[in-house]
């Protein structure tokens, strides 16, 4: 079975993606943004785009929509060239911001479905929509300029999803939003990715990340070095982390390799090896004190792609892929 720990080449992707970026190259002067960047999304799949900034991925999510010139590479969709009849069924949410500050919200998304190739009336009932279902409909009147920034980020989340898109492209959407606006995004986006559409979602917020996403890639100085399904990736890693609570203040480090992650007097934290025996580790904490709470699992995302990022992969001149240090590569 393939180790989900190394990264793939376009020979790897998915028979079943229907966006597919392959060998993705791009240059800024002496800058190297996009260094050979290959994935692919299925319909009715989430990926995960994730890395630190300047890792390449709003460089990658604007090649995507034609944006940015490329020095190599290719980006498809459904075995053709994106072009511009394909484009306009893409919602693409941009990290920064491009609305018309001085139009009226409504008008705002009326104007976009209109030039996205929707009549009127068609028009009018999707902003209407959405202004709904995003918690908009009071500030229709209002323009782009008065709301606040949580509201505006909702606004771009409209357009995006003006036209029933068959392909979201999203660089940090829940940016500037608070909890409940969270919940009504993560719902929505589920609601579109259980219709078929494939969902392409760039965030620093992993903990969102991993409540939608089946899989992610990850990128690093303008290079993948990791992706895969999560949660083959988190049965991959050769740690296991243990979390104990005690009712009373309480010393606690197990014997043996481990190595203290987080915690106070109460709550503690060690990282230990995958083969470590869960059933001797609660016993050792149970001698130490009364033991509230317990659990003994994989690393969650954050931990996935903190060990990732920094890494390279390259591949050998047989063609296994080989992971070795950072080289000095920069992205955007």
């Amino acid at each position: 079975m393939r180790d989900p720990r190394v990264p793939w080449g376009a020979r790897h992707l998915s028979s079943g993606a229907v966006l597919v970026v392959t060998g993705l190259s791009k240059r800024y002067g002496t800058v190297v943004a996009l260094d050979d960047v290959s994935f692919g999304v299925e319909r009715g799949q989430t990926v995960g785009f994730l890395g630190p900034n300047g890792a390449g991925k709003t460089t990658t999510m604007r090649a995507i929509m034609g944006l940015v010139a490329l020095d190599a590479g290719s980006v498809a969709w459904d075995g053709a060239p994106i072009g511009e009849s394909v484009r306009r069924r893409v919602g693409y949410m941009p990290a920064e911001r491009g609305m018309y500050q001085r139009m009226r919200v409504r008008d705002h998304l009326v104007y976009y479905a209109r030039i996205s190739g929707q009549d009127s009336t068609s028009a009018a009932r999707a902003a209407d929509v959405w202004l709904e279902r995003l918690g908009l409909a009071e500030r229709a009147g209002d323009t782009v300029q008065s709301l606040s920034s949580g509201n505006q980020q909702r606004v771009q989340l409209a357009l995006a999803l003006l036209n029933e898109p068959e392909l979201l492209v999203l660089d940090e959407p829940f940016s500037g939003l608070d909890p409940v606006a969270v919940e009504v995004l993560s719902g929505i986006l589920r609601e579109q990715v259980a219709a078929g559409a494939a969902l392409l979602l760039s965030s620093h917020q992993l903990d969102l990340v991993s409540d939608v996403a089946s899989q992610v890639v990850i990128v690093d100085h303008g290079r993948v070095v990791l992706r895969g399904d999560v949660a083959e990736l988190q049965a991959a890693s050769t740690v296991r982390y243990v979390d104990v609570q005690f009712a009373k203040p309480t010393e606690w480090r197990p014997e043996g390799a481990a190595t203290a992650v987080a915690g106070d007097a109460r709550r503690h934290r060690v990282a230990v090896r995958v083969d470590a025996d869960p059933v001797a580790l609660l016993g050792d904490a149970q001698r130490q004190g009364d033991v509230v709470s317990w659990s003994f699992a994989p690393p969650d995302l954050s931990e996935v792609f903190l060990d990732a990022v920094g890494r390279r992969a390259v591949e050998g001149a047989d063609g296994d892929a080989v992971v070795h240090g950072a080289d000095g590569r920069a992205g955007r």
